[in-house]
């Protein structure tokens, strides 16, 4: 899909069945893979307390946000931003199932899933790195992302460092090897034989003598070297006279 959306949330607290809210939302654009500069940013009055928990991961007081708009107010503008992309979104079950709550809350029967289709990049990182940690900041370190500014959860810096990952993941690496073997296979050669007098059999050339006994001598070598051999020396049978 040529245009996508790399999106992000903070919210109150973690449980939805706690009544917790998003209060912010960042997004940013890709179209063809390439940055195009179409950001969308809201903070966001949630109307009610944001636990201590939440607030060590992200900094944002409910003061900041006592004069931002609600959800309602920007909800029209998210969807007509969002509608028909593909979202690329880190642990993307948290944040649509947050939307999804939002918009139910607002009186919209819009739901994300209905308007874009999703990759989460959380699942795809654990596809590619079993094993290992894939938070964010550990796809940040592995795909030589900085991060260094990213001291506090921010949305919309968080959606700029996952476009930075989500592009390295899935094909940043590929690109550079691509480029890198480009040289060697522009300067390769490729020769093609072909069978004249009607398709008659190809010529066998055969080793002449001083190859046969150059190969004895390398593999004499590489067997005192190493106690042992894998290639066996049954070219020419002892006796047999090779072609000069």
């Amino acid at each position: 899909m040529a245009r996508q959306i790399v999106l992000d949330t903070e919210t109150t607290g973690l449980e939805l069945a706690r009544g917790h809210r998003v209060i912010e939302i960042g997004c940013v654009e890709l179209n063809h893979r390439r940055l195009t500069g179409n950001t969308f940013h809201h903070y966001l009055n949630p109307e009610r307390d944001i636990d201590v928990a939440a607030l060590g991961v992200h900094g944002i007081r409910r003061e900041f946000l006592a004069d931002k708009p609600r959800f309602t107010d920007i909800a029209g503008g998210l969807l007509d931003y969002l509608r028909g992309a593909e979202l690329i979104i880190h642990n993307a079950e948290f944040d649509v199932g947050f939307l999804d709550a939002e918009l139910s809350r607002a009186g919209r029967q819009d739901r994300i899933g209905t308007l874009c289709t999703v990759t989460d990049t959380l699942y795809l990182s654990r596809q590619l790195h079993p094993g290992q940690k894939n938070s964010l900041n550990a796809l940040c370190r592995r795909y030589g992302v900085d991060d260094s500014n990213r001291e506090l959860h921010g949305a919309l810096l968080d959606a700029s460092l996952l476009a930075d990952v989500y592009l390295a993941m899935t094909g940043g690496q590929e690109k550079l090897l691509l480029e890198s073997l480009a040289p060697a296979v522009s300067e390769s050669r490729v020769h093609r034989v072909e069978i004249v007098d009607g398709g008659g059999e190809l010529r066998v050339v055969q080793a002449t003598k001083t190859e046969l006994t150059a190969h004895r001598e390398r593999l004499q070598a590489i067997a005192k070297k190493t106690g042992r051999v894998l290639w066996q020396d049954d070219l020419l049978p002892q006796g047999d006279t090779p072609k000069p």
